[in-house]
């Protein structure tokens, strides 16, 4: 079972949203960062950020 080390199931522990994490997805969507980068620079997943951005109702994502 060596495979299976440190997830259960294969699915990944869910992570608390920290006071920093919140102000550094408002910064990355003032600067206007692709979701893909903001998700490698936080370690979460690309519905991750955008699930909490749109429970902070900021936007996010932006393609221009």
């Amino acid at each position: 079972m060596a495979g299976r080390r440190g997830k259960s199931n294969g699915r990944r522990k869910r992570v608390a949203w920290t006071t920093k994490d919140v102000r550094d997805l408002k910064t990355h969507s003032r600067n206007k960062t692709p979701v893909v980068k903001i998700s490698k620079a936080m370690k979460r997943t690309e519905g991750a950020i955008r699930q909490k951005a749109l429970a902070l109702d900021i936007s996010i994502g932006h393609r221009r």
